[in-house]
């Protein structure tokens, strides 16, 4: 998974609103259909952004990485959280950490010449020169989907729930048939919300307002106590699947409604994806209950049930 973008295109009319347009060249699926083109390694160049000096590839423009957005804003939360250092109470505060330089090792561009992907290395040391682990793919933010859909003939406070899952090939994690909660990146010009609810018409051929979607990690923010001292580093709420290596951050949302029960039936099993765009995918429609094991390698599958479990709790949903 990781800019953003079939349960039936046959869903009854009566339960599709506000219908919207697919947005062409969806960008979580470029990584599938379009040739990716990767830098020499073994050549250089140098420039310098924001007074910090950054090695580049040759072919990669000075453009394409001060406008490629997971780039500017990883400096720039980057920068953040090393500024609050200046805080007493910080634990790095006698010897401060400092962004020194950037070294881009290697970038993919998708269908058009777009760049999607950096991988990159930085020095963040102190002044005794011990330096913080600092490889990243950078790869920008994605949404994911709960969709839970209850068979009309449910008695009312029941909690007969059925979630949408995709079956479908993902190479990078040596599957071809990865069962995982719909999900989707978000680009430049898309809002979160606006991602998601695309998500679920081209995912699932279901148009749902936008004002239909819960923000399921909005709902997790702790609010805020008003103290002085509660500055905070500048991270989005939303689920980081590999804090380790990767930028890429997850805004779940859920939506919930009722459908007939032979629907249901109907959807199961159904191949569905744009086929010309390289999508092959099959839909699996799983009890609720039971998403925390037919998901269990699904990062996201795990945080939504984790999520819309602890606002239920808390009477949040």
């Amino acid at each position: 998974m990781l800019s953003l973008r079939t349960i039936s295109r046959s869903i009854p009319r009566a339960i599709q609103s506000n219908k919207l347009r697919p947005r062409p060249g969806h960008p979580h699926r470029a990584c599938v259909r379009a040739a990716l083109s990767t830098s020499s390694p073994s050549m250089s160049a140098h420039m310098s952004w924001q007074g910090i000096p950054i090695q580049r590839p040759e072919g990669l423009s000075e453009d394409q990485v001060t406008s490629f957005r997971p780039f500017t804003t990883w400096i720039a939360n980057l920068n953040r959280a090393l500024a609050l250092q200046s805080s007493a109470s910080h634990p790095f505060h006698e010897d401060p950490y400092a962004l020194r330089s950037v070294t881009i090792q290697s970038y993919d561009l998708f269908g058009g010449g777009r760049l999607g992907f950096l991988k990159l290395t930085a020095r963040v040391t102190n002044g005794a020169g011990e330096s913080l682990p600092a490889a990243a793919l950078l790869r920008g933010p994605s949404v994911a989907m709960l969709v839970m859909l209850t068979p009309d003939d449910a008695p009312p406070g029941s909690d007969e729930r059925y979630v949408v899952m995709t079956v479908q090939p993902r190479v990078p994690a040596g599957s071809l048939a990865f069962a995982e909660i719909p999900a989707g990146m978000v680009d430049d010009a898309g809002s979160f919300k606006g991602a998601a609810a695309k998500e679920i018409e081209e995912e699932l051929g279901v148009t749902i307002h936008e004002d239909e979607l819960t923000c399921l990690s909005e709902l997790a923010v702790p609010a805020p106590s008003g103290g002085a001292e509660e500055e905070e580093e500048s991270l989005p709420a939303a689920m980081f699947p590999s804090a380790g290596g990767c930028d890429e951050h997850v805004t779940i949302y859920s939506h919930e409604r009722r459908v007939p029960r032979g629907q249901l039936k109907e959807w199961t099993g159904k191949l569905t994806g744009l086929r010309s765009h390289g999508e092959k995918i099959t839909l699996k429609l799983v009890p609720m209950r039971h998403l925390w094991r037919e998901g269990a390698r699904d990062a996201k599958a795990l945080a939504a049930v984790a999520l819309w479990e602890g606002a239920r709790r808390e009477g949040k949903l």
